[in-house]
């Protein structure tokens, strides 16, 4: 079962998973391999203009794979 969680109060975000992948020069099934978050999921997610709720189980592990705060991989949108 997956927990979904809204990811803001304040509209829409997008995932930075593209750049801070480019940023450690991994790919997107690299960064799948690593976190341990399904590709599909993944590339869901980096493809997505803006979304308001997503697994807060994936959101833990792609933080964690890149060294970031949950609060780093989200970018306020305005759709």
């Amino acid at each position: 079962m997956h927990n979904t969680c809204p990811l803001s109060s304040r509209g829409l975000v997008r995932l930075r998973i593209r750049e801070l992948a480019a940023e450690n020069g991994w790919t997107l099934t690299e960064v799948a391999t690593r976190s341990g978050v399904h590709y599909s999921t993944l590339k869901t997610y980096a493809r997505s203009p803006g979304m308001a709720m997503a697994d807060i189980g994936a959101l833990l592990k792609l933080a964690r794979t890149f060294d970031v705060s949950s609060a780093e991989l989200l970018d306020f949108v305005n759709l």
